[in-house]
């Protein structure tokens, strides 16, 4: 399983380097109770002043419902998180939230998917200037292409996490299935910068 984790770390550092000229990225390694430690790496892109919070440690397992599956089995989907900030110069606290992100399939059964709602309850992150509306996370497909690890093993995919403020996390909750494709388009005619931190709140119809 260590593995994994070095060739995960090792083709986002090369993903990266080619894509925003940043190969050494920070890092934070956060440990749970009854859980392996998750890492989260912090690129910055040079070209679009954007940081990139990268989770890895979540596919170094499958994630499956724990009581449907035997121990030790590695057949299931994995994936790694990312979230991507312009300019996020006073936030903190987002690393912790990353690896509480990316630690759910593990400490709760949870399958991390494109279109799914996760709702921490709290801010994201903390910053100076004042409250953070930003309480839960949109997952979709980021561009960050799918690592093969080979048979039998599933590719890890790299899901983007959009921060979505407890307004947006409501009418997503009551729209459901398509909800998720339905607010991206709401914040795109409404022209909303989903990466910037003091973004406003859409007002999806």
């Amino acid at each position: 399983m260590t593995q994994t984790v070095e060739r995960v770390r090792k083709y986002l550092c090369g993903h990266f380097a080619e894509a925003a000229g940043d190969a050494e990225p920070q890092s934070a390694s956060v440990t749970f109770v009854g859980a392996e430690p998750i890492e989260v790496l912090r690129f910055r892109s040079t070209a679009d002043d954007c940081v990139h919070y990268v989770s890895v440690g979540c596919s170094r397992h499958p994630m499956n419902d724990p009581a449907e599956i035997e121990a030790g089995s590695i057949a299931g989907p994995r994936a790694e998180v990312v979230l991507c900030l312009r300019n996020p110069v006073l936030v903190s606290g987002l690393a912790r939230t990353m690896a509480v992100l990316a630690a759910t399939p593990a400490v709760e059964g949870v399958v991390l998917a494109a279109d799914a709602l996760v709702d921490f309850g709290a801010p994201l992150w903390t910053q100076p200037s004042g409250r953070v509306p930003f309480t839960a996370v949109l997952l979709g497909r980021s561009d960050i292409p799918d690592l093969a690890l080979g048979p039998p093993r599933e590719s890890v995919c790299f899901l983007s996490a959009t921060p979505v403020s407890a307004n947006e996390a409501a009418w997503l909750r009551l729209r459901g299935a398509g909800g998720g494709q339905a607010l991206r388009e709401a914040w795109h005619n409404a022209g909303v910068d989903v990466r910037d931190p003091n973004r406003r709140a859409a007002q999806p119809d």
